[in-house]
C-alpha cells in the first residue's frame, strides 16, 4: 500500500525535517505559520501605534499653550494628516489583521489557513 502522508503516524513528526528547527530571525521572516505571522503583525502594528503617539504628542505641545510656536501652521497640518493615517492604516489595520491570523485559524479548529504562503506574502 503507497502512503501519501508526509508525517509520521505514530509521534505526528515529519522524519525527513525532524531536526532541522533553526531558530533566529530567518526562521520568522520565512515562516508560514499563521501564529507567528500574527505576531509580526502585532510587532509592526504596535511599532507604528507608538509612532502615531509621537505624532499625537507633537499636536499636543503645539497646543499646549497660546500662540505657541513648536511647529509652524503647515507642519501642523501635515502632522495632524500623518496622525490619523498612520493611527488608521498603520496601527488599527494591521491589529486586526493580527487577530485575524492567530485566532481564527485556533477558534475554527484548522491546522492552518488556506494558502499559507500567500498569508506569508501580505506581511
Amino acid at each position: 500500500m503507497i502512503r501519501m502522508s508526509v508525517t509520521d503516524d505514530a509521534t505526528g513528526t515529519n522524519p525527513v525535517h525532524e531536526g532541522t528547527y533553526s531558530g533566529g530571525l530567518w526562521s520568522w521572516v520565512t515562516t508560514v505559520d499563521h501564529k507567528r505571522i500574527g505576531i509580526m503583525y502585532a510587532v509592526f502594528a504596535f511599532f507604528f501605534f507608538c509612532v502615531g503617539g509621537l505624532e499625537a504628542l507633537l499636536i499636543r505641545l503645539q497646543l499646549g499653550t497660546p500662540e505657541s510656536t513648536l511647529i509652524d501652521p503647515d507642519l501642523y497640518n501635515q502632522l495632524f494628516t500623518m496622525h490619523g493615517t498612520t493611527m488608521v492604516f498603520l496601527a488599527v489595520m494591521p491589529l486586526s489583521a493580527a487577530f485575524f491570523n492567530f485566532l481564527v485559524p485556533l477558534q475554527i479548529g484548522a491546522r492552518d489557513v488556506a494558502f499559507p504562503r500567500l498569508n506569508a506574502f501580505s506581511l
